[in-house]
């Protein structure tokens, strides 16, 4: 008989509602170049609520979430990288593995155009993975792939961050979060925004020297601009999109950076391009990053000792409270997934 593994699924009408416990097949031994991997954690993305909660397409069935970390069970013929026993963390867009992006959607992306790691064993090529860091369990591992890796190339692989830099974070997810460690490990001065007095304390804690609750100040781009002598922070996570994105703006240096991450405020809306011009901004999209990318933010991360911010953690079957309770925005930095 078969050996099962848990795993869950969306099917349709999607929703929070309709994700579903299922068990599915084990699926054996690895072939050439791949790896069998026991799945020990995830974390939840914005992109992962998206499609679970119907709002990104996918198909009848898909198992849902990009984040995956585990350890090695098995390793087929050809496999160097890798040996049984390794803790591995899975890579967002696992066949872009160097240089510029060669990719611009999601059709290879688990948990949205494959299926992803809300499951309990995965047999998958070795590409899809890189090592953990050494200092790290799964569950903090499993923050990297997505919003980790993402801080990292917005900071240090796009941006170039030096030490003495200044660098403007908004909001409190995973993303933002991340950034603010990372500005502050390599030398940054951090400026930092929340709707929440008790999140921007948590910022503090986290070493971030300005804070501003952008509820209590809406012009909080000329506060920040005021905060440098009128000169401007060299770095904006912008994870906001068009509803923030004319503050992020005001707040960036002339020659500066904005890195465009997020969409939280919509997907589209008014950009005042004068105002960029003139301040001859680097207005930069991006989406997560390569394998290599992968490779030398776990090299770093071994290096300063910087570890994920885990808000909550929930078990495998309860994804959907996770993600009502990522809906709630009382989270500060990662929600996470335990097997």
């Amino acid at each position: 008989m078969t050996e099962k593994i848990k795993a869950l699924r969306l099917k349709k009408p999607f929703g929070l509602d309709n994700i579903q416990v299922t068990e599915m097949e084990d699926p054996g031994q690895p072939g050439p170049g791949e790896i069998r991997v026991k799945v020990k954690a995830s974390s939840l993305n914005f992109h992962d609520y998206g499609v679970a909660a119907g709002f990104i397409p996918t198909e009848d069935g898909r198992i849902p979430m990009s984040d995956g970390a585990g350890v090695v069970e098995a390793v087929g013929e050809g496999v160097e990288e890798f040996a049984v026993g390794d803790n591995v963390v899975s890579t967002f867009f696992p066949y872009w593995q160097s240089g510029p992006a060669p990719v611009g959607d999601f059709h290879n992306t688990p948990g949205d155009g494959i299926d992803g790691y809300a499951r309990e064993v995965v047999v998958r090529p070795a590409q899809f993975f890189t090592h953990q860091p050494k200092n790290y369990s799964h569950t903090e591992s499993a923050t990297l792939t997505t919003a980790g890796l993402t801080a990292w190339r917005a900071l240090v692989v796009d941006g170039g961050i030096k030490p003495g830099n200044t660098v403007l974070v908004l909001g409190s997810g995973g993303v933002s979060v991340f950034a603010c460690q990372l500005a502050k490990s390599l030398g940054a001065t951090v400026f930092a925004t929340s709707s929440s007095n008790d999140k921007l304390q948590q910022y503090k804690e986290l070493g971030a020297d300005h804070l501003i609750n952008y509820k209590e100040d809406p012009e909080w781009g000329k506060t920040v601009r005021k905060l440098t002598g009128g000169r401007g922070v060299d770095h904006v996570i912008e994870v906001g999109g068009p509803g923030t994105l004319p503050q992020s703006i005001n707040a960036v240096a002339i020659a500066g950076h904005i890195a465009l991450i997020g969409v939280l405020t919509g997907s589209e809306g008014e950009v005042p391009t004068a105002k960029l011009m003139a301040k001859q901004a680097r207005l930069q999209g991006l989406i997560v990053g390569s394998c290599d990318n992968q490779k030398d933010f776990v090299r770093a991360l071994e290096a300063n000792g910087v570890k994920p911010v885990i808000d909550k953690t929930f078990a495998l079957e309860e994804l959907a409270d996770a993600f009502r309770y990522e809906e709630s925005g009382k989270h500060f930095g990662k929600i996470c997934i335990e097997f």
